[in-house]
C-alpha cells in the first residue's frame, strides 16, 4: 500500500483477495486498488515495480470496472504444498518445502484424502484464530504428485480456514508414513475436532497458486478464471 500511495499520490483503497500467514508464499496473489489516477495500468506496474523490494513483483496490471473488489469477488483459490522426501534436506528448496525424511506412500495418501472433496465442514482442520466463521468449504479438488524426491500437494476449492490446507497436510503425512490408515482422515473430518487430526505441517511450505473469479472478472473468460499478481 505504501508503494501504490506513492506512486498515484491520492487516497486509496487496496484489497487483497487472500491473506497468508506469516512464511507463506503466493505466486498468484491478486490486489485491487481504488484510484483517480490517469496512469495506464502498464505504466502503474511499472512504477509499482520500481518501488517494491524485489521478492515482490507485479506480474500484470488491468484496468477494471467499479465495484470490482479482489476479495469480495473472489470465487475460489488453489493452494499447492512442496514436501522434500529426499533422506538428506536439499538446500535449495530449504526456504520453500517441509523436509519429509521417511518414504511417503502418496498411493495410501490419496486413498485417505479423498474423503475431503466435496462439501464438508472443515471444523477438525481449522486452527482456533478461525473458528468464528462458517466451517464449511467446497473441496474442488486434490491432487497429490512426486517429481522425484519432491511431493506437490494441490488443493483447489471456494474457500479456506485457517491454517486448513496446512492441517490436512500435516495428517496426510501421518498417512504418507504409515503412523495412520487412509481411512482415519475421513473419521478425522466426520468427527469435526481439530485435536484428532494430524500436526500443522510448517508455512514455507505452503503457495498461493491462482485465484479464481467468475466470468465477469476482469478477463472475461468463461466459467471461473484464474488471475496472477
Amino acid at each position: 500500500m505504501d508503494a501504490a500511495q506513492k506512486v498515484v499520490g491520492d487516497a486509496i483503497r487496496v484489497a487483497g483477495a487472500s491473506r497468508t500467514d506469516a512464511g507463506v508464499h503466493a505466486l498468484g496473489q491478486v490486489v485491487s486498488l481504488v484510484t483517480t489516477t490517469t496512469l495506464t495500468a502498464a505504466s502503474l506496474r511499472a512504477a509499482l515495480n520500481a518501488l517494491l523490494p524485489p521478492d515482490i513483483r507485479v506480474l500484470d496490471a488491468d484496468e477494471v470496472e467499479a465495484p470490482f473488489d479482489a476479495r469480495r469477488a473472489a470465487r475460489g483459490k488453489r493452494y499447492a504444498y512442496v514436501i522434500d522426501n529426499g533422506e538428506i534436506p536439499m538446500p535449495l528448496t530449504l526456504r520453500y518445502a517441509w523436509h519429509v525424511r521417511g518414504a511417503l506412500d502418496l498411493a495410501a495418501m490419496r486413498a485417505g484424502l479423498t474423503a475431503l472433496r466435496g462439501r464438508h465442514d472443515f471444523s477438525a482442520f481449522c486452527a482456533a484464530p478461525g473458528r468464528d466463521r462458517e466451517p464449511t468449504c467446497t473441496v474442488r479438488s486434490i491432487r497429490v504428485v512426486r517429481g522425484k524426491r519432491l511431493v506437490g500437494i494441490f488443493l483447489s476449492a471456494d474457500s479456506f480456514l485457517h491454517h486448513m490446507v496446512r492441517n490436512i497436510v500435516g495428517s496426510a503425512v501421518e498417512v504418507g508414513l504409515g503412523r495412520q490408515e487412509p481411512s482415519w482422515l475421513g473419521r478425522v473430518l466426520a468427527a469435526r475436532d481439530r485435536t484428532l487430526a494430524g500436526a500443522t505441517a510448517p508455512a514455507h511450505g505452503l503457495v498461493l497458486v491462482r485465484v479464481l473469479y467468475p466470468r465477469s472478472a476482469p478477463d472475461g473468460s468463461a466459467g471461473l478464471s484464474s488471475r496472477r499478481g
